[in-house]
């Protein structure tokens, strides 16, 4: 994997685009059906030829991603508290699958298994939704320091959101898996804040 800025940017911007998902599936009833493609897509794209090619191969489709690191990061002092903490906690249960090979094969075999059942169903389909979902709860959940969710509780009650979040975690920890990949840390939201900052504006700015 490369280590670079550019796919730690497309990382941030994954993870914090997944960390807003679940935010919003936690709220509201509106379909998100383009976004949830896009981003539950990237945990089944076993083989990308590219970092970007894990999110459609367009800079545009992490648009939202590169506006919540300017928001973020930036200097402005209203930041979205609630999304840190998703996004803290992601990166936390990251680290703790890293340092546990038994769950990692689990998730890789899993994965491998779904391959097969997207033959027939969209990503975005509940089967796989459901499915996404369990393997989230298999093999990450089970770690511990299980992220709250916030939102509406009559939309968390039903078990189709519970899915979708679930789903959307799994993606979140993916996008995480990348970041530390690419050579991403706790460190660099302090000593490379500047930087990975001017890389999403100047990625809007090309948009």
């Amino acid at each position: 994997m490369e280590t670079s800025i550019q796919t730690q940017l497309i990382a941030l911007a994954a993870l914090c685009q997944a960390a807003k998902l679940v935010q919003n599936v936690a709220r509201t009833s509106e379909s998100q059906h383009a976004k949830l493609e896009l981003i539950l897509g990237s945990v089944v794209n076993l083989n990308p030829a590219t970092p970007l090619d894990i999110y459609g191969g367009e800079l545009a489709n992490l648009r939202e991603g590169f506006e919540l690191i300017v928001e973020q990061l930036g200097d402005k002092q209203k930041k979205d508290v609630e999304l840190t903490r998703y996004l803290v906690g992601v990166l936390g249960l990251e680290r703790r699958l890293h340092k546990t090979p038994k769950n990692m094969s689990e998730l890789g075999q899993q994965l491998s298994q779904l391959e097969r059942q997207l033959q027939h169903f969209t990503v975005t389909d509940d089967t796989i939704v459901g499915k996404l979902a369990d393997i989230y709860s298999d093999c990450i959940s089970s770690l511990g320091a299980r992220i709250q969710i916030y939102g509406q509780p009559e939309l968390l009650s039903q078990s189709s959101v519970q899915h979708k979040v679930r789903a959307l975690l799994l993606a979140a920890v993916r996008a995480a898996v990348l970041w530390r990949q690419a050579g991403g840390s706790r460190l660099h939201f302090i000593f490379k804040r500047r930087k990975l900052l001017a890389a999403a504006e100047a990625a809007l700015a090309s948009l």
